[in-house]
């Protein structure tokens, strides 16, 4: 019998403060239409200044376990994807470990930018398959307002802060695909495409963390590409085709990007889980968020199978076949 992770519980947090397009006109030369239209963003939730990744994770960290019936001392695995740390070390997963109580365990972070949560959901899958592990806390967590400029109006429009987590436990499957859990994950990074989209600094470099900077073009036409390929990838790889998925649970950087994906799979956008219109681009945190959002107000029900997929920084890109 086979071994697999199922995802027990799902939690978020989003910060208080919610900043509207109309916010925005008075900081940039922007519109709420050209922001709409270009991204389908509405408005996004930023973190209050003394308010670190950290802090958000252990938010969400508490709600997923509330909902998977956990206790800390049931978890032996915190793993972490950020690309903004509360320090340079250590890590936020230990962080969140300390403070919720965890015993000694695995405890890391994941550095792949708005495909840091498929990373880290894959990264604990294999230690769950592996017998390694069997309960293990995966967390997204980004304060991306702390490496926006804010006088460039082409990127400073699109990110936001927040976290989102889910608690994975290891459980038997005997059914195939038609049982609960992970059923394959399909990661790639293609390092020569890195200038697409980046930082202006780094720790080792300028000292600073530096700003994002962004090829917007470029990174909209190798994203609609990538995921395209990886969403075959994963349904060629499963043997299955695209009616099998109930619920596409995509990264959150663009409306456009998230219905040219749908339109590959043929999918209605009512079987696609969107956010992007309120949370922005939240990076590693948005997969989560949006998880959470869909099984809290019940349109992701047990039994259903979700295509996840991201694409980030790196370039970066991954999906993911899950039953829940």
């Amino acid at each position: 019998m086979a071994l697999t992770s199922i995802i027990k519980g799902t939690g978020s947090y989003l910060p208080e403060r919610v900043m509207t397009n109309a916010d925005l006109e008075k900081i940039v030369e922007t519109s709420d239409e050209w922001i709409v239209q270009r991204s389908g963003i509405k408005e996004r939730h930023i973190a209050a200044k003394d308010e670190t990744t950290g802090m958000m994770a252990i938010k969400a960290a508490q709600k997923a376990m509330q909902a998977a019936g956990v206790s800390a001392t049931d978890i032996d695995g915190v793993i972490v994807a950020t690309t903004t740390p509360d320090r340079t070390f250590p890590s936020v997963a230990v962080k969140v470990q300390g403070d919720l109580g965890i015993a000694p365990c695995l405890a890391f972070d994941i550095q792949a930018v708005c495909t840091g949560f498929v990373y880290a959901l894959a990264t604990a899958d294999n230690f769950i398959k592996m017998g390694q592990a069997k309960c293990i806390l995966v967390i997204g967590a980004e304060k991306m307002s702390s490496i926006v400029d804010w006088t460039d109006r082409t990127t400073c429009v699109l990110f936001a802060d927040g976290a989102g987590a889910v608690i994975l436990e290891a459980a038997e499957n005997d059914r195939g695909l038609a049982g609960a859990g992970i059923h394959s994950t399909h990661l790639y990074a293609n390092g020569a495409q890195r200038a697409l989209l980046q930082t202006t600094g780094g720790v080792s470099s300028t000292g600073e963390n530096g700003v994002i900077q962004m090829q917007g073009r470029e990174v909209f036409k190798y994203a609609v590409n990538y995921m395209a390929d990886v969403v075959e990838e994963t349904l060629k790889h499963n043997n299955i085709d695209s009616s099998s998925i109930d619920w596409l649970v995509p990264h959150q950087a663009n409306i456009r990007i998230i219905e040219s994906t749908a339109k590959k799979l043929d999918m209605p956008m009512d079987k696609v889980v969107v956010t992007v219109d309120r949370h922005g681009n939240t990076s590693a945190a948005s997969i989560p968020l949006a998880l959470d959002e869909a099984v809290r107000d019940g349109r992701i029900k047990r039994g259903q199978m979700m295509l996840i997929e991201a694409m980030g920084g790196g370039l970066t890109w991954g999906a993911a076949l899950v039953r829940y």
